[in-house]
């Protein structure tokens, strides 16, 4: 409870309430922004096979298709093979209880569904289809969905109100010889169990003496107790409430059939009454519904799990003005063990479809809730830690539940899954090989995901302040409010302020609600101070005093780089409005490369799950040998600052040594270079591209340095690296988040001259990460 003491004391500091209040929370305009975008909604359907010749088209369709359709005629099960159908889940909805708000339709429910299918894509590779369907009837739905079957691998139930869910599932799960899951039941129970495993192991309790109270008698709390007594809790140590009190025996008023399988003999009829003595709660209410004399009233070490969204039954700030020996768990991100749905429904639909699973049954949800409850006891990665400021999470009241971007999840509930699948006689395919296929799933992640999460994460709690040296772009004054908004630090627009605020408000941008600061240069009263700074790094290289002076009120790159240097502000982004070239002799005038290292642009590209990195892209047109030694040193260092394990691969137009050349040269001493400083990572060159990322092609070279495919690619020259990087992201075939730079003293980066506000604020979100890892380098010197 010791946390929650200190947030209760931060709380009732308003000065801390921007460190305390980690929440995410979005802007309405920048939410249907994001939706709209440059095409709207979040999905596309992408070929994965090649449709460039009158070959292609023939195999694809007639007459090629004709094959594959002969031989799932003979084997439905062929289908797995020559379709998508395994890889494949429908995420269906009426829209009859949409989050938290209600009954507003099945085609308001679209963006929900689209994003639950993005998840399913972000978390373990499935692909999946949103299907709304216009009718509040149950029977309709079944009738319709039922029919389905052919089409998918899998179907998620999203957002249908109870006692609805539990009739459709039900009946849906009979008719189809496919998994039927409906995650708002299940897989919040799957999380809530693994919390509560852990929680009885903490306490010395077991699931047959604990008494619980569940408060909220829909679909959610209705599955968290189907599950935890299929685990071994008592029907008799159990109540369950709902807004008319107990559910007991004989009671008529409000009951239903589900809730009356749970209903019990007891002479208590309130909540309140219910809680005296109680071990457990779970809430999924609503906000307020449990008291602090409720909790004064609970056992010795209650566990208090309050899951109404988004504000709890009770807040762990009040339960730690009564009790300082309670569990908590919410379902919030601010706070410790969060009860995110997101640990779970990708991992289980990932292993029921890799045995092509017939069900997802009580044995595959209580295998994941075990799993995940082991996972907590476990030493976290180096990714995890970065994403929590460093902080190392470790097992206890705190840390119950792992995080939901815990990257180790994919492989442990996904083998867990299919395990107790193949197990209990549901799976159609076994899997005998599992070292192999964690292998696989380990193939399928997709890390930027979580890296970027953890970024966002770390700087949320070390905020810092930005400016952005060209804030009378439109672009540069979203991104600065998307950043301010997202509890990321404070943000200063560089420009002259009636345009700025003209320019706003024609595009409804509201800068005083954020507090977004304004400074014109040719304003500041620290210009002089500037001009100074400025002149001293320059005066022997032909600069006059006035000329620095010219530099610092007419140019807004001078400015905020100098803003920079004498610590008004941690970082700095520009480029929108300028090439790279400019933007960056700029920035080397007024800021110094660190000592020992060199300036270098680092390129993330993101492709098909893949993440590589790419160097250098911004500084050395033909690195010589000892030049491109150094980038792969600092870009592997970077790299695993990131929780990677660097793999390098020194490109070149040959593969060891096939066509000689004065890059070739160059590489092939790089590598020696490398071996002489004994660097702790793999790396090898020269080779070809299709070499450095092909497994299969890696085969024909056994002396090769790497034993995968490599993650950072070092180019011969910035002409090479800075054109591939482009041409992948404007033929859409990767995102590309480039190039980052690394080597100076201060935290400088320079976006591309087209970048979209979301750009910017990713940017600008790694350039306070960045000053923060610098600042804490300099503080241990």
């Amino acid at each position: 409870m010791l946390f929650f003491k200190k947030v209760s004391e931060m709380k009732k500091n308003e000065q801390d309430q921007t460190t305390y209040k980690k929440f995410y929370s979005v802007d309405e305009q920048e939410a249907l922004d994001f939706h709209r975008g440059d095409r709207p909604g979040k999905l596309e359907i992408v070929a994965t096979k090649p449709m460039a010749t009158q070959h292609d088209l023939a195999l694809a369709y007639s007459p090629g298709v004709s094959v594959p359709v002969k031989a799932i005629a003979e084997d439905p099960l062929m289908a797995y093979d020559y379709t998508a159908k395994g890889n494949l889940v429908a995420v269906i909805s009426n829209g009859t209880a949409i989050l938290g708000l209600g009954n507003l339709g099945a085609l308001a429910s679209k963006p929900v569904m689209e994003g639950k299918a993005v998840l399913f894509k972000r978390f373990s590779d499935i692909d999946s289809i949103d299907l709304e369907i216009d009718t509040s009837d149950p029977e309709s739905f079944i009738n319709l969905v039922r029919y389905l079957e052919p089409s998918f691998g899998g179907i998620n139930l999203e957002d249908i109100k109870a006692p609805d869910c539990f009739i459709i599932e039900s009946r849906l799960r009979e008719l189809m010889n496919i998994p039927v899951f409906h995650d708002d039941q299940h897989g919040t129970a799957i999380i809530v169990a693994a919390g509560v495993i852990n929680a009885l192991h903490l306490t010395g309790r077991t699931m047959q003496n604990t008494r619980l109270v569940c408060n909220g008698a829909g679909s959610a709390g209705i599955a968290c107790i189907e599950l935890i007594k299929a685990m071994g809790f008592r029907s008799e140590n159990i109540l369950l409430c709902d807004t008319k009190g107990v559910v007991y025996e004989g009671r008529e008023e409000g009951m239903n059939q589900w809730k009356a399988a749970h209903a019990i003999k007891t002479d208590k009829r309130t909540l309140s009454e219910a809680m005296e003595g109680a071990d457990m709660f779970f809430g999924v209410s609503a906000k307020g519904a449990l008291t602090a004399e409720m909790v004064k009233s609970m056992a010795p070490q209650p566990i208090i799990f309050a899951m109404a969204n988004p504000d709890p039954e009770i807040t762990p700030e009040e339960v730690a003005e009564v009790r300082d020996d309670a569990i908590i768990a919410t379902g919030r991100s601010d706070y410790p063990n969060q009860i995110n749905n997101v640990l779970c429904f990708p991992y289980i639909f990932r292993g029921a479809l890799d045995v092509r699973a017939t069900v997802i049954n009580e044995s595959m949800k209580i295998a994941a809730a075990k799993a995940i409850a082991k996972l907590a006891h476990e030493e976290v990665p180096d990714g995890v830690v970065e994403a929590y400021h460093g902080n190392r999470l470790k097992f206890g009241s705190n840390y119950i539940i792992p995080v939901p971007f815990d990257p180790r999840l994919l492989t442990v509930v996904s083998i867990a899954v299919a395990k107790a699948a193949m197990e209990s006689g549901v799976a159609r395919k076994h899997i005998h090989d599992l070292k192999a296929y964690e292998r696989d799933l380990n193939a399928r992640r997709d890390p930027i995901a979580s890296t970027m999460r953890g970024v966002y994460d770390y700087v949320c709690q070390a905020p810092k302040k930005i400016v952005f040296a060209e804030g009378e772009e439109e672009s540069v004054m979203r991104a600065a409010v998307s950043y301010v908004h997202q509890k990321l630090g404070k943000a200063i627009l560089i420009g002259r302020e009636k345009q700025i605020k003209d320019t706003a408000a024609v595009a409804g941008i509201d800068l005083e609600r954020e507090g977004i600061s304004i400074l014109n240069a040719k304003l500041s009263c620290r210009t002089d101070a500037y001009a100074q700074y400025l002149y001293k790094k320059m005066q022997r290289q032909g600069w006059l005093l006035r000329d620095c002076h010219r530099f610092i009120n007419n140019d807004r790159n001078y400015f905020s780089a100098c803003m920079l240097a004498l610590g008004d502000a941690d970082a700095m982004i520009t480029g929108v409005t300028r090439n790279y070239e400019t933007a960056l002799v700029d920035i080397r005038r007024v800021i110094n490369e660190k000592p020992q290292e060199r300036l270098i642009g680092i390129s993330v590209a993101i492709c098909r799950g893949r993440t590589v990195f790419i160097a250098d892209t911004a500084v050395y047109e033909h690195p010589n040998a000892e030049e491109l030694a150094d980038i792969a040193e600092q870009t592997a260092f970077f790299v695993r600052e990131f929780g990677y394990q660097p793999r390098v691969a020194f490109l070149a137009f040959s593969t060891f040594g096939h066509i000689k050349g004065q890059v070739t040269q160059d590489i092939q001493r790089a590598v020696d270079i490398l071996h002489e400083r004994k660097v702790d990572f793999e790396f090898d060159g020269e080779m070809s591209a299709e070499v450095a990322l092909n497994s299969k092609l890696m085969q024909q070279y056994p002396f090769m340095g790497l034993k995968e495919p490599a993650n950072i690619l070092v180019m011969p020259g910035y002409h090479s690296s800075s054109i591939s990087s482009k041409m992948l992201q404007e033929l859409g075939e990767a995102t590309i988040i480039s190039p980052i730079l690394i080597g100076l003293e201060k935290s400088v980066q320079i976006v591309s001259f087209s970048g979209r506000d979301t750009d910017i604020v990713n940017i600008a979100t790694l350039a306070a990460y960045h000053a923060e890892k610098i600042a804490q380098k300099n503080k241990s010197l």
